[in-house]
Order: C-alpha cells, then structure tokens, then sequence
C-alpha cells in the first residue's frame, strides 16, 4: 500500500486540499513520533480488515488475527473508518488515490441505505455486506427494532462533514449527504424551561416501541416519530450531536447552554448524584446556567455521566474543544485526565490507568469508567467487581465507607490515545507498560481492553476504538487534521463562538 516517497506527495498534491497535503508532508522529528507512527501503521491495519469487499463499508468489529468481521455495522463505525482513512492518507500510510476510492464507496453505500425520509437520519444496525436495515441480531436471532441515534448520526455526520473539505473530488457528494440529515428530529424546544432552551433526545423509532416513548414531529415533517422518553442533560459524547446541528444551522445555538454543567445544588432534588457540587448561576445568551464543579483528590472539575474518558475527550477528536472554549474545555480535559491516572495509579494502585467503555475481557461489552468523575451516583466502575464509592450528599444521601481496595481494573488503550494532547508522556508509558506486561498488541495494533490483576485480554478490534485511535493520531501527528477539516465550510464560524463563552472553574 506504500508508495515511494516522490509518488506519494504527487499524488497528496493532486488529490488534498493545500493546507492538508503541508500537514501530511510535514516530516516526523522526535522517537515518540516514531512510536505513534508505528502504532498508527499497525492500527489502520485493523481498521483495514473489517473493510466488507462487497460494499466497501467496515464491520463494527474483527477477531485479533484480523480474520473474523463481525456481521453488522452502525453509522458511528463508518463515520471512524471516514475520518480514519483521512488520516491514513495524511500520515502517508495509503495514498491519496486510494483514499479517495474509498471514501467514494462509502459515499456509494451511504446513498444507496435505507434512511428515515423525513428526517434523512440513519438506523443503528446495518449489515455491510447488503446495507439492509438489520432486523435479526446475527448472533442471537433476537428482534432489532429500526432506530435512529442522534449521537450515531452526529459521528457519521461530522465525517461527512470533515470529507467535504479534506477530498475535493467527493466534496459536493458529502456535502449533500450531511445536507440532508436533519438534527431538528431530536431537539425538543421544552425541554429545559427553568433556562429557556431545549435538550437533545437520545432518537426515535419510525414504530411504536416496546420502550418508553413520546410521540413526536420536532423536525415539523408531518410524520410521527417515537423519541425515547429520556434527553441528553450532561455533557457527555452525546454533546457531537449538538454541535453538528449547531454547525449545520439547524438548532439554535442558545442550545449550547442546555445540557447540565453539573446538576445544580437545588435542596435535594438533584441529591442522587455523584456529589453535591460547588458552582452558581450564571445567564448565557439569555440561558440560566448553573456553572458547576466536582472536587476529586484536591482537583475541581466538570464531569461526564459515566466517568468515562471515551465520554470525555471522544467529541475533542472532531470538535478542537480545547482551543474553541480554552476557559471551559481547555481547563477541564487536563484535569480529567489527570484524575483518571489519579485514580489508576495511586487510589486503585492498578499501575496503569485509562478507563472507558470497552470489550469486558471476560464477555462482551461493558461500560468502565471511574465513577468519582461521573454524574451518575451508580457510576461507571473501573473493575469487574463494580466496586463503587458514594460520597453521600449532605442533607439527603449518607456517605457510604470508602472502598479498602480495588479488584481486577479494566484498561483500555483508546483511553491513552485520547489523553495524548494532554498527557503526551504519561500515555506514552502507559501504553509501553501495557504493551510490555500482557499479550495486548497483535497484528492490528494494541487488542481492546486489559484486565490488570488476571492478565486477560480481549483480543478483539473495535471499528470504534480503533477508529478513536487513529483520530488522536491523526491530530497529533498531523497538525490537528480531523479538527481542520471539521471546521471548513462556515462551521468555525457558527460554533467557535458560542463555546468560548463559558468559563469553568476547573483547576
């Protein structure tokens, strides 16, 4: 897949926009790059193999000897392979030509997918070999009932809306395509009175549900849809699709101001969360705020539902976070970062850290996370044994006995990679130390997820944790391409300055 050198950057030149094709010239200068590099080559290897030969779509996962894939693919793990390839491209691991290819043959299977017209929003399962809407579970046999995510749809669309300006000869396409994706199908304008906005609701299924449901037409297209009873209220991944309807013109951008900072200190009506919080009331464009603050091992941060960092930092892949809110954003991933090494080095004394939704190393799926750094007072707990703290909350919940010890931690590599603009050095020898201590790298890079103390591994590759690999890799070694090539087409504009409002007191 490597061209020379001189073919390379000739065909860079003819199919990147200028700025990219500079940043993807520009050459590696220290050994930590040369790692990454290296940790980048293997990992697009993954993302490689779960690429479906009849439709050009990725797999939502493949086995750790790259043979497998599974069955089934979400709109989230196409827009990872989008942003993926792109970086792929301007790390010099494929050539221009070829990623061109194949962002055209995603393009082709997203057009060619059955959608929700009204909205032009995608479902959750599909399978990459057909685009058919699953219905089937493959595994199980079990009953998938079509639904449309508002967070799915924000990945994919914010791919699109990166492929729009990173290759000229698709631009028109996927811009189009994230056109006609409208995220008003999900913005409820009532949902937030006490501060005059609204929140985003998790999706809806184009039939009734089994689930808890509400009857909705947000979008005004005159077609009932089924929302799920709950919104989005924390600032959680779930933020992306906030901002791309924000970036798309499509709500307001007042709505910025709706999710909960932290649940305000409002008597015990709010009293089940992680902590009572520090903070006070303030009015953005006209938004009542509450600005407030969790306290973990003498740091004050603002924090995500779960504690998870793929919560914290997976949006700061796509959106420069950091550099468009440096008050807010800019202080808090820092800080959160340091209190997940906090708590994997010296309160779990796993000797290693990095905790987020992963492959569970003795099953499937599950949620990690560490739960101090979490609104929710159940949390997402950083071993197997789900062993939890409760900090109490004066006047309404007693605090419960801090844990004597910590079980078996589960780690997950991503978490590293998404902590490199922060912790440059630290995730660096975390990944060493993972890498040197467990059977976690394979032929696609580093393998899922670690159980510390037992030493298993899940020896499986996620499209998405892969793909969160590859998109802090781009950033950082080619200058901030992802946040780049987000920002063209006006979207700079609409967003960067309603996110540099806010001023957070992290420390």
């Amino acid at each position: 897949m490597r061209k020379t050198v001189l073919s390379a950057l000739l065909v860079l030149s003819l199919s990147v926009p200028a700025g990219a094709a500079n940043a993807a010239a520009s050459p590696v200068h220290s050994g930590t790059d040369a790692v990454l590099l290296r940790y980048a080559k293997d990992t697009w290897r993954s993302m490689d193999a779960m690429v479906v030969p009849a439709t050009g779509l990725p797999a939502d996962k493949v086995t750790g000897d790259l043979r497998t894939r599974a069955k089934v693919t979400s709109p989230t793990n196409i827009g990872t392979y989008l942003w993926s390839t792109l970086t792929a491209r301007d790390l010099r691991l494929i050539s221009g030509a070829d990623a061109t290819a194949r962002v055209g043959r995603v393009l082709t299977a997203l057009e060619r997918m059955h959608r929700n017209t009204p909205t032009g929003q995608f479902y959750n399962w599909y399978d990459p070999a057909t685009l058919a809407v699953i219905t089937t579970w493959p595994d199980s046999g079990d009953i998938v009932r079509p639904f449309a995510s508002s967070v799915d749809n924000g990945w994919l669309a914010g791919a699109l809306m990166m492929v729009r300006n990173a290759v000229p000869r698709h631009a028109a396409r996927a811009d189009r395509l994230v056109n006609s994706m409208n995220f008003r199908a999900y913005y409820d304008p009532a949902a937030r009175p006490d501060a005059g906005t609204g929140l985003l609701r998790g999706g809806f299924w184009p039939d009734p549900p089994v689930e808890c449901n509400v009857e909705s037409d947000y979008a005004g297209t005159g077609t009932t849809v089924y929302s799920t009873c709950h919104h989005y209220g924390a600032p959680a991944e779930t933020r992306i699709g906030q901002y791309v309807g924000i970036a798309l013109g499509q709500l307001p951008r007042e709505s910025y101001f709706g999710p909960y900072r932290t649940f305000p200190d409002n008597g015990c009506d709010f009293g089940w969360q992680e902590q009572k919080p520090v903070g006070s009331w303030k009015t953005y464009l006209g938004v009542n705020v509450w600005e407030g603050t969790y306290g973990y091992r003498g740091m004050r941060f603002v924090p995500n539902w779960g504690g998870s960092m793929f919560e914290a930092l997976m949006p700061d892949l796509v959106v420069p976070e950091a550099e468009w809110a440096p008050k807010s954003w800019g202080r808090n991933h820092p800080v959160f970062v340091r209190a997940q090494i906090e708590h994997g080095l010296k309160e779990a004394r796993y000797g290693y850290w990095g905790f987020s939704p992963s492959n569970d190393p003795h099953g499937t799926y599950r949620v990690y996370g560490v739960d101090p750094l979490g609104m929710d007072e159940p949390g997402y707990t950083s071993d197997e044994e789900e062993t939890r703290v409760d900090y109490g909350y004066e006047g309404c919940r007693p605090a419960q006995p801090q844990p004597a010890s910590y079980g078996n931690g589960v780690v997950t590599p991503h978490a590293s990679f998404l902590a490199l603009p922060y912790a440059r050095n630290a995730a660096l020898a975390n990944l060493a130390k993972l890498r040197a201590g467990f059977d976690a790298y394979g032929p696609g890079g580093f393998y899922d997820a670690v159980a510390v103390r037992s030493g298993a591994v899940s020896q499986w590759y996620l499209a998405l944790d892969q793909g969160m690999v590859m998109g802090a890799l781009g950033n950082v070694l080619a200058n901030g391409n992802l946040h780049r090539y987000f920002a063209g087409s006006g979207v700079e504009h609409r967003l960067r300055p309603v996110m540099a409002i806010e001023n957070w007191d992290v420390r």
